[in-house]
């Protein structure tokens, strides 16, 4: 064990949950209307509970817990023969467990977004604990725990390259939100806009600071490789900030708030997998493309094929998950044929297991609230508070 990168990850572990509880649940429950702001808050901390459970229970196992080419198998379910003595790497087992159970936290949180203000709690909690599962977890495996995705499998030694989750977190979570918003179908009345962008801005902070364990934390070492994906990661979200805004500006004659903060989040999705393979200026050049990129997939998303993916994951965190993926290889950092071709693989994949269980817990729990529940607001209806005394 080495001291100083297990006091590291131990930082990069708090970080990380930090982004979901409080940044993303803030970063998302601004965004929607005063009435169901607590819905989204209510979503974000349970899918972090349920996730945290299911993670100990059989997720790390199937992830982490063997060597074969697409499952880790279940002989550490419970940890099961893990002690505060069993080491992974220079870490301790039991901090790798937690540090890759916040990933397991915040993929499915992210999917959180596209279907706010009309879906039913229950499927949100089991749609999430099984995706999580038999979705997230064998794609971790296959990509950092040894599968056939990794290096020595089906690409050679060379291997897909993923540094912190730019085809595991961001396309997986983006493509399972592209999903459920299809299925879903369009709010009855999505005219209304964020009723408070002051949190979506104070969430968007807190995430772009929780990045730096997930990107950083994502060395696993206390080292200099960590110091530069830190540091890639910042420069990349500073200027997708900057790209969004300024892109706006000449669209529409003004930059939002709500925009530029976006910008930053596509600059830190789109970073995420090439933080530990690139430097200053490619992130620079990352960032850049991705602040306009990831704007103009919302425009197609929403505008062009009308579908009402409410707080645009997929053009957001998917897109830029994927593009960042591709820059790798433009960067010669990677294969063209293991980033394009593992972007394919976990891309249906992700797109069948979606389908499938979307369908299956649809069958048995309704997906939607019902009409009077969604004009109201679900925060009364399904959870019995309110987050204002005023109404929007």
């Amino acid at each position: 064990m080495n001291a100083a990168d297990t006091a590291w990850i131990i930082v990069a572990t708090a970080l990380v949950l930090f982004m979901t509880l409080p940044g993303l649940a803030l970063f998302y429950g601004g965004l929607v209307r005063a009435r169901n702001v607590l819905s989204v808050f209510m979503q974000c901390y349970a899918i972090a509970c349920l996730m945290s459970v299911l993670w100990l229970a059989a997720g790390y196992s199937i992830a982490f817990g063997g060597d074969g080419a697409y499952w880790g198998g279940l002989d550490k379910m419970f940890l099961n023969g893990v002690t505060a003595d069993s080491l992974s790497g220079t870490l301790p087992e039991v901090l790798f467990f937690a540090f890759q159970m916040t990933f397991a936290i915040i993929t499915p949180a992210l999917i959180v977004g596209a279907y706010v203000e009309r879906i039913s709690f229950g499927f949100v909690l089991t749609f999430s604990g099984l995706w999580m599962l038999l979705c997230y977890a064998p794609v971790t495996h296959w990509i950092w725990g040894g599968g056939f995705l990794a290096d020595g499998g089906i690409f050679g030694e060379v291997g897909v390259k993923d540094f912190a989750g730019g085809i595991v977190v961001h396309e997986t979570a983006g493509i399972a939100a592209l999903v459920i918003a299809v299925m879903l179908g369009t709010r009855r009345d999505h005219s209304k806009p964020p009723h408070n962008p002051g949190h979506v801005m104070i969430g968007a902070a807190m995430l772009w600071v929780g990045w730096f364990g997930f990107n950083g934390g994502s060395q696993l070492a206390a080292d200099g490789g960590a110091a530069m994906a830190l540091t890639v990661t910042h420069i990349s979200a500073a200027t997708a900030s900057l790209t969004w805004a300024l892109w706006e500006r000449i669209k529409f004659g003004k930059a939002s708030l709500v925009g530029i903060v976006t910008g930053t989040i596509a600059g830190l999705a789109s970073i995420t997998p090439a933080s530990g393979f690139v430097g200053p200026v490619e992130a620079l050049i990352i960032g850049a493309v991705a602040g306009i990129l990831c704007q103009e997939m919302v425009n197609i998303i929403r505008n062009k094929l009308k579908i009402d993916d409410t707080l645009d994951v997929f053009a957001v965190h998917g897109v830029g998950g994927i593009f960042g993926t591709i820059m790798i290889a433009v960067f010669g950092a990677g294969s063209w044929a293991a980033q394009l071709g593992a972007l394919a693989i976990v891309g249906v994949f992700t797109l069948v297991v979606s389908v499938v269980l979307a369908k299956l817990v649809g069958w048995m729990i309704p997906i939607r609230v019902d009409a009077e529940t969604e004009t109201n607001g679900l925060d009364l209806a399904v959870h019995g508070e309110r987050a204002y005394d005023h109404r929007s």
